[in-house]
């Protein structure tokens, strides 16, 4: 039987990228796919005859460059489209867009505050500084600051030598950045609702809390850190949607010689003795490895794949009040026309990016209130996107796909996660009726719709409680402490396990950044 230097459980974009390193390395390397299709949940999909979906994921932007060098991964196909614009539409008045011209900018900003407008750039221009300062956080492996080893204590001063550089002022904002809820901080630089909201909700993506929680602010600096070609607070578009991340990196790694199989569920480690040996598929077949890497969420990894007995009990403690807490589900359309808004009537540079339903910081809050007793969102925030404007091959000629993420719909319903089912056609139901609001007629326009609530993604993808970054980014579960503290340099406490998903550092977003660096912890100790 062949003994392949490296078993990968899961074809999502971090285990194709731990995969395409370990080949790089000239390792045996085979990669696991339960679905039909690579990517996880960064996937295209032709869920509808003529239009392909980005099902979950369905914009760029912490895709880190070194890994794109690293992997030519243009050579695979990889083509970012620039999504340039943010707009915020309203039901009364011309709502706000963010262009990417600074001047134009300032001149919208204006017509609701000439102060907000004057201080944008100089936030703008903070932000990007903090977020280069925080960038090599999620570059490099997390030190641990209970280790005196001394590689351990280099990379703590590595990182810590920037931080002395800000200045009073700076460490008093990283500090702020660190604790403040996403609104908090923003008032402290803004006094209009109507622009502090739409910036905002980058706090609270993916996470179950509020734009007022805690802690908020930190993500949304989080996100700020995306970049395209250099350009810092880039986002975009994969030509040919989400998926073709997943299948560049794919392509890369065969190209180095990794194996992958679709179909090819794994029901449980092989292990020998206490170490692990290999995976057991559904269908009973055993595959041998020196190492196994789970991409996969830690709560999947350790309750089924793992059997109990091989696990610490302070680590199986741990495990269990790491949170998931799936808060977001995604509404796809297949559209016969363009929405219109009433705000911003006609096609134009304002649909092509981000289109963010959050009108004010209370309208957010609201969602959030009905999230916290188990409901989902009678109002919700929305974040739509229209691929088919910068991307036509996504859709037959004349028709469109309109992609919604939506906050809030929680994965524990106060009725149990079980009954999602029976509500999923009236979530979808309410994301249309908001939308309907501001761009009346589109309900006219659906060809197909397609309703993920978190139930569905945990059904769909593996993901588990729907979470869509294997586990929330608040700070007490990032770095060092991501998924338990002791375990975040992707070792797990099975000897011959490890872990390269969005649950291990530095965490969730189409960032591949898990899978490389666990590649190359790997490569360091040795283990294969």
């Amino acid at each position: 039987m062949k003994q392949y230097d490296a078993i990968i459980v899961g074809g999502g974009h971090n285990g194709l990228a731990c995969a395409a390193y370990l080949a790089r390395a000239g390792r045996s390397v085979l990669v696991l796919e339960r679905r039909h299709v690579l990517g996880g949940a960064a996937v295209t999909e032709e869920i509808f005859p003529g239009f392909k979906f980005s099902v979950c994921s369905y914009v760029v932007s912490l895709l880190r460059p070194q890994i794109i060098r690293d992997l030519e991964l243009p050579r695979h196909g990889l083509e970012i489209l620039p999504l340039e614009c943010s707009f915020a539409p309203a039901v009364d008045g011309p709502g706000l867009v963010r262009w990417p011209d600074a001047r134009r900018t300032r001149e919208e900003i204006a017509r609701y505050s000439a102060k907000d407008a004057s201080l944008y750039p100089e936030f703008g221009r903070e932000m990007a500084q903090l977020a280069r300062l925080v960038k090599p956080v999620i570059d490099e492996p997390s030190p641990d600051p209970a280790s005196l080893h001394p590689t351990e204590l280099l990379r703590l001063a590595r990182l810590g030598k920037p931080f002395r550089e800000l200045g009073a002022r700076g460490i008093h904002q990283l500090v702020k950045m660190m604790t403040l809820s996403a609104a908090d901080f923003l008032d402290e630089w803004f006094e209009s609702d109507v622009l502090k909201a739409p910036m905002s909700v980058s706090g609270i993506i993916g996470t179950y809390l509020g734009v007022r929680s805690p802690s908020t602010a930190y993500v949304m600096l989080h996100h700020y850190m995306g970049e395209i070609d250099g350009a810092m607070r880039a986002w975009g578009f994969s030509r040919g949607g989400t998926g073709e991340v997943s299948m560049s990196i794919a392509r890369a790694a065969q190209a180095f010689g990794a194996e992958i199989r679709t179909e090819a569920p794994v029901a449980k480690l092989l292990m020998r003795g206490d170490e692990a040996a290999g995976v057991v598929l559904a269908d009973g077949t055993e595959l041998r490895a020196r190492v196994v890497v789970s991409s996969v969420d830690p709560k999947l990894t350790f309750t089924r794949l793992v059997d109990a007995k091989y696990l610490p009990s302070e680590f199986t403690h741990a495990l269990s009040r790491y949170r998931l807490r799936g808060s977001s589900g995604k509404v796809n359309l297949a559209l016969d026309a363009l929405p219109e808004f009433t705000s911003r009537p006609g096609d134009g540079l304002h649909i092509r990016g981000d289109i963010a339903v959050a009108p004010s910081i209370d309208y957010l809050e609201r969602a959030y209130d009905d999230a916290k007793y188990g409901k989902f969102s009678r109002r919700p925030y929305i974040n739509v996107v229209l691929p088919t404007l910068t991307d036509s091959t996504l859709a037959p000629p004349g028709k469109h796909i309109m992609s919604c993420f939506v906050q809030y719909a929680p994965y524990h319903l106060a009725t149990g996660p079980e009954s999602w089912p029976q509500h999923r056609e009236a979530f979808g139901d309410t994301v249309v009726d908001t939308l309907e609001e501001l761009a009346p007629g589109l309900k006219n326009r659906i060809l197909h719709r397609q309703v993920l609530t978190p139930w569905d993604m945990e059904q769909d993808f593996g993901l588990s409680e729907g979470n869509i970054f294997h586990g929330e980014l608040s700070l007490e579960q990032l770095a060092f402490l991501r998924p338990a503290a002791g375990f975040a340099h992707y070792q797990t406490p099975v000897r011959g396990l490890w872990m390269c998903g969005s649950g291990t550092h530095p965490g969730g977003g189409v960032m591949a950044a898990p899978g490389k660096l666990a590649a190359e912890r790997m490569l360091k100790e040795r283990a294969l």
